[in-house]
């Protein structure tokens, strides 16, 4: 689960960066009153990752825009299957429909990667583990959307666990150091890497 708080405030970063001061478009074409429902489809086969980020967008741009999950998060979907329906004021659901289907495109993409990782290495003494090299501001999405499609989460950053790499020993004196320097500082080593 993706922090509500961290949710919120990258959603209304995505938001500002995309509305600014309003889409101009809509204000110019589509009447104040108008109403409208879309639906958001599969184009090809995929893992759902992120329908509780789509509904928060529609959520801060309109609160009345009512979003409706059409399969579950972590399902399996091919072409053409419903992921999901919203209704509300068509200015609104515009104005949030990028946003929205950006984040759950890059959500499902990822949590799609990772269980063909995952059903790769199947009865196999082995874990698809992800990293920190996310986009700024993206990592708890991306960690969120690892765990949808099976895989494991690392440490969510360089605060909450140990990793020992090259960088690290070779400036320490050797793997033999850095790995003595950890334990003596006593926080938890997540591994040794050469």
């Amino acid at each position: 689960m993706i922090e509500p708080g961290a949710l919120r405030r990258a959603v209304r970063a995505a938001l500002e960066e995309d509305l600014g001061s309003g889409d101009l478009t809509s204000r110019a074409v589509i009447d104040a009153a108008a109403r409208a429902r879309g639906r958001i489809v599969a184009r090809q086969p995929l893992v759902v990752a992120g329908l509780p980020v789509a509904s928060e967008v529609f959520q801060e741009v309109d609160p009345a825009i009512l979003f409706r999950e059409a399969c579950a998060e972590g399902a399996s979907l091919g072409a053409g299957d419903l992921l999901a329906t919203v209704k509300g004021a068509a200015r609104s659901i515009l104005a949030g429909e990028r946003t929205a289907l950006n984040f759950l495109q890059r959500m499902s993409g990822i949590a799609t990667a990772t269980r063909r990782l995952v059903r790769q290495i199947e009865g196999r003494r082995l874990q698809i583990a992800d990293t920190r090299k996310t986009a700024p501001g993206l990592r708890a999405f991306d960690k969120y959307a690892v765990g949808v499609g099976g895989g494991s989460n690392h440490r969510a950053g360089l605060y909450d666990a140990v990793l020992i790499k090259d960088n690290h020993w070779r400036l320490a004196g050797g793997v033999a150091e850095a790995v003595r320097r950890a334990r003596v500082d006593e926080r938890p080593v997540a591994r040794a890497d050469a």
